[in-house]
């Protein structure tokens, strides 16, 4: 017999609804991104892949944050925005605003957003009852 289903607290949707929109846009900004000249084929294949790795394992992340209340991968989160961070502020520095960055920034802004909400009002209690 299954428990009965637990009903996800608004702070922790709207963390995950978020999340999921930052790495949705992440995945456009991949496919839709135009590979630089002076790679190759194969390398930038490799590239590809290598992000697709990582928004998986960023969706598997949000998904037991939010669903399983593991507290660590809410942290492990937070410490990928802040590299993300420091990665986009080098690329503005370099670059400059560019139409690839502006989504960066939107997707970023999107996961600051759902974090904060994950670390506030009901959130707290939800990750506090079973922390992980």
């Amino acid at each position: 017999m299954m428990p009965a289903a637990t009903t996800v607290p608004y702070n922790v949707w709207r963390f995950e609804v978020l999340l999921y929109a930052s790495l949705l846009l992440d995945t456009l900004i991949v496919m839709f991104s135009a590979t630089p000249e002076d790679i190759s084929g194969e390398t930038a294949a490799v590239a590809n892949f290598a992000n697709a790795l990582l928004i998986l394992l960023f969706v598997f992340l949000v998904g037991i944050a939010a669903r399983r209340r593991q507290n660590w991968a809410r942290w492990v989160l937070v410490v990928a925005l802040a590299l993300s961070v420091l990665s986009l502020i080098g690329e503005l520095s370099f670059n400059g605003l560019q139409f690839d960055t502006v989504f960066e920034l939107i997707s970023a802004a999107l996961t600051a957003s759902g974090l904060y909400y994950a670390f506030t009002g009901d959130a707290r209690d939800w990750f506090e009852t079973r922390g992980g």
